[in-house]
């Protein structure tokens, strides 16, 4: 079975490797303060999107929809890791 252009794109991005690195490095994802809202994405699909939006120079409003990421939680976890320090 061939992979999807998404998942090629995906492991361009953020190949295994790279993010063995990267994900030791990201704080846990915490619930909103304001309470309510979905349960918390995994953090690999909102690094990938964030490293798109990042590299591409698209829009955050733009990622890909096979990524599976919402574009305001991938800003979100991108301004949370930045406060973070990463």
């Amino acid at each position: 079975m061939m992979p999807t252009v998404s998942t090629d794109l995906s492991k361009h991005l953020v190949p295994d490797e790279f993010w063995e690195l990267a994900a030791p490095l990201l704080p846990l994802s915490m619930a909103r303060p304001q309470g309510g809202g979905t349960a918390p994405r995994e953090s690999g699909p909102c690094f990938t999107t964030v490293a798109y939006v990042l590299t591409s120079g698209r829009a955050w409003r733009h990622p890909p929809p096979t990524f599976g990421t919402p574009s305001a939680t991938a800003h979100r976890r991108f301004t949370v890791w930045t406060e973070a320090g990463l």
